[in-house]
């Protein structure tokens, strides 16, 4: 058979298999004195467990460049079916995903829209119902948004929190990063000059707006139980914590971009060893 269709059979099936693995666990991430940085904490607990699959789609990649094509070797129907699955998950996920793009953002009262150049909508509804000080703040908070470009991060998010599916602790690690996402950009907003109690009340008045639709909690708290939370954080005097080096996020994209070479490299050289059995138990099953 081709050798492409092999390969993207062994993806789906041992990548897969990796992936919904170490979705199930359910992790801990440590506590962290600067808001930016327990997002930052949150946001690769959320890929961690992306991350085996990534290698062992790279191994596979290798493996497949030591094959000729087409393989010559027999291959079993089971391990067509095995991956359907896995393959079933993946789809749910693209179509997700592509839904995510149609949606409107009429539901919101102000938020942060467009993955590629993001901007601000607000409804004069709800600016009618706030006063001059806390639009300037969720405004201000909006922009925060803006320049980090988060509508494409969470639609990323989203991505790989449904690609983890059905773990309930894949969705926690999501609405944990949310949760964290929304007070880093708070905090940011305030140490520009931005009043906590304005920006509170426009958190709440644009809660007051969104009742009744499946969108307010993530877009004003990241997790309903976080809202308290998130008020009383606002009430209180902006954190002063002393600054901390950041891992450059070169420096991260970097480190994953040799651990996948690595894995590739092992994948030319070994592969072989592993795929050869499973192809063989296959013809026999």
């Amino acid at each position: 058979m081709e050798r492409e269709s092999l390969l993207a059979t062994l993806i789906f099936l041992l990548g897969g298999s990796a992936l919904q693995l170490f979705a199930a666990w359910p992790g801990r991430t440590g506590r962290v004195s600067l808001s930016r940085q327990q997002e930052r904490l949150q946001w690769f607990a959320l890929w961690r467990p992306a991350m085996p699959a990534l290698a062992v789609a790279a191994w596979l990649c290798g493996w497949a460049l030591s094959q000729p094509d087409p393989v010559p070797d027999q291959v079993g129907w089971i391990l067509f079916l095995a991956p359907a699955p896995f393959a079933i998950v993946v789809g749910r996920a693209v179509l997700r995903a592509a839904w995510a793009l149609w949606q409107s953002p009429n539901d919101y009262g102000i938020a942060t829209v467009g993955l590629l150049r993001p901007h601000v909508v607000f409804a004069p509804e709800l600016a009618k119902a706030l006063d001059e000080r806390a639009i300037e703040a969720a405004l201000a908070h909006e922009r925060t948004h803006v320049r980090h470009r988060d509508p494409l991060r969470i639609w990323l998010a989203q991505f790989v929190t449904d690609l983890q599916w059905p773990w309930g602790s894949a969705r926690r690690r999501f609405t944990n990063w949310l949760a964290a996402l929304q007070c880093a950009r708070d905090d940011e907003a305030r140490a520009a000059g931005v009043e906590g109690a304005d920006l509170a009340a426009a958190v709440l008045a644009s809660l007051r707006f969104q009742r009744g639709t499946s969108l307010a909690d993530a877009a004003v708290s990241g997790a309903p139980e976080g809202l308290a939370a998130r008020v009383a954080r606002l009430l209180q005097p902006l954190p002063d914590a002393p600054p901390q080096r950041e891992p450059s996020p070169l420096l991260v994209a970097g480190s994953v971009l040799i651990a996948l070479l690595a894995a590739c490299v092992l994948g030319v050289a070994c592969g072989e060893r592993l795929i050869g059995p499973l192809l063989a138990l296959s013809r026999s099953g």
